[in-house]
């Protein structure tokens, strides 16, 4: 009796992907291009809402690479938003951007 050669294993068959986390991703690319602070909201929302629907799905969708790529490109656009929302908003309201340009009086 002759033995065969162990055969690779064939890779398991690709998972669907969850429309919610694609949707994130989408979403999370469009906050940087054509919608920024309704694109970064809607893929954070979206984002958390595929994570979850990836966790409760028993492993039968796939996708929370995705989801996460959206969260982190929408918590980030916020995040710069608010940055610089505060330099050119704020901090002129309080007079700090002034101050290197009194000439005294």
């Amino acid at each position: 009796m002759s033995q065969q050669p162990d055969q690779p294993m064939p890779p398991p068959p690709a998972l669907p992907t969850s429309n919610l986390a694609l949707a994130s991703l989408i979403l999370g690319i469009l906050g940087w291009t054509l919608l920024p602070f309704l694109g970064a909201v809607g893929a954070i929302i979206t984002g958390h809402m595929g994570k979850n629907e990836i966790k409760n799905s028993q492993g039968t969708l796939g996708g929370n690479g995705m989801a996460t790529a959206g969260l982190v490109l929408g918590y980030v656009n916020i995040a710069i938003g608010l940055c610089v929302l505060c330099f050119f908003v704020i901090l002129p309201m309080m007079g700090l951007l002034a101050i290197p340009f009194y000439q005294g009086g």
